[in-house]
């Protein structure tokens, strides 16, 4: 018999994204419960992670009470993300399943719904480039309409029905493109039983199959968008 103990299994890096209150933090943590009833070591974390010294800047501006440029923001959002990266390639390492509520596509697609012309969705990927790439990510989707039916809307600055259309529409042309395998679109218009059900069997198939994914990949260039096109609109 060998002397040398396997190699522990990567984890799974989960992320779970869509619209302001689609119901995410809720099911992240019902996900979070089944796979450590199951078993699984897994760790949930919450972007924008506000107890950062970067995250206070973050939560002071979406709390309204701070003023900063469309870009200053956007770059502040993606460093948030970076500084808990190797935190989260650790945990990977270690065999430790991530799940990450809202990610990198959140922050593309809600600084380029700004509108701002001189900040279209290829600029907003650009920072994102070398960040963890999520073996599955979970879109929860829902109408605005129903969405702002739901507890605490219209709180926090991006909760207006206006800024709503527009992340919706973006989100929706991000997953009709190409090269977006990891993708799993789950309607989050129904009960919270239903909508965790669907979510938790492709979890489980992504978990069982890690081996064959390989080791953790990164984000990569956003080519798939055609250059010089703005989809800030």
């Amino acid at each position: 018999m060998s002397s040398n103990s396997p190699e522990t299994r990567r984890g799974a890096l989960i992320v779970v994204e869509g619209l302001d209150r689609a119901g995410k933090s809720s099911q992240c943590e019902l996900l979070l419960r089944d796979l450590r009833d199951l078993g699984h070591q897994v760790k949930y974390i919450r972007f924008p992670d506000r107890s950062t010294q970067i995250g206070k800047l973050i939560d002071a501006y979406l709390r309204g009470e701070s003023q900063l440029d469309d870009h200053s923001i956007h770059l502040l959002f993606s460093a948030n993300r970076w500084e808990v990266a190797p935190h989260i390639q650790e945990c990977i390492a270690k065999g430790i399943t991530v799940i990450v509520d809202r990610y990198s596509y959140s922050g593309a697609v809600y600084s380029a719904a700004k509108a701002n012309p001189n900040l279209s969705l290829q600029w907003a990927w650009q920072p994102e480039v070398g960040l963890p790439r999520p073996d599955i990510c979970l879109f929860l989707s829902i109408s605005p309409q129903e969405a702002a039916k739901r507890g605490g809307y219209g709180l926090e600055r991006y909760e207006t029905d206006t800024m709503q259309k527009r992340v919706r529409e973006l989100f929706h042309s991000l997953l009709e493109m190409p090269h977006n395998d990891e993708i799993c679109v789950i309607d989050a218009g129904r009960s919270v039983d239903e909508v965790h059900n669907d979510m938790l069997e492709p979890v489980l198939e992504c978990m069982k199959n890690v081996d064959a994914i390989g080791p953790l990949r990164k984000l990569g260039p956003w080519s798939f968008i055609p250059s010089g096109e703005n989809h800030s609109a």
